[in-house]
């Protein structure tokens, strides 16, 4: 990405090329008109020469023109970053006092898991029945202190807060 400064200092390079193209181009046809002017007894009054002067006013004022556009890009100010920083949630603190006991050896096992595990293996640690599991997660998830996610086949349980 091209800032708005480098693309001013381009433009202004831009512009001073054009500068010096058009005097080169200028001199060039004043010197042809000089020499053709004069054959034909014209001179200084030439419409030749009044036609290079309207000529070069013109491409002056549009070079000009972006001399004052790589300006003001070169000094404008950059917009503004916006950064937005997250800030994570403290945990709030589990409150096991209303849980049975089922209840709280499901909170534990998440706990010492890392906050969360495959509902599977809560079965075969708990030692429990499908049905038993479900019932006590649905509790859980009612009191929002779970939260079950799919995954394909299996369900996550996660430890919420």
């Amino acid at each position: 990405i091209m800032e708005n400064k480098n693309v001013g200092y381009l433009v202004l390079g831009i512009a001073v090329l054009l500068v010096i193209i058009i005097l080169l181009f200028q001199s060039a046809l004043k010197d042809i008109v000089a020499a053709t002017c004069t054959e034909v007894g014209h001179g200084i009054i030439c419409p030749m020469n009044v036609a290079i002067n309207q000529q070069t006013i013109l491409a002056l004022a549009i070079v000009g023109l972006l001399v004052i556009i790589a300006g003001v890009l070169i000094f404008s100010k950059p917009k503004e970053k916006i950064v937005i920083r997250k800030v994570k949630e403290k945990r709030k603190k589990l409150n096991l006092e209303n849980l049975d006991k089922d209840e709280k050896k499901v909170v534990e096992i998440l706990l010492k898991e890392n906050n969360a595990m495959f509902q599977s293996t809560l079965k075969e640690r708990l030692d429990v029945g499908k049905v038993k599991l479900t019932r006590l997660l649905d509790k859980l998830e009612a009191k929002q202190i779970i939260e079950r996610k799919r995954r394909g086949m299996n369900n996550i349980v996660v430890l919420r807060g």
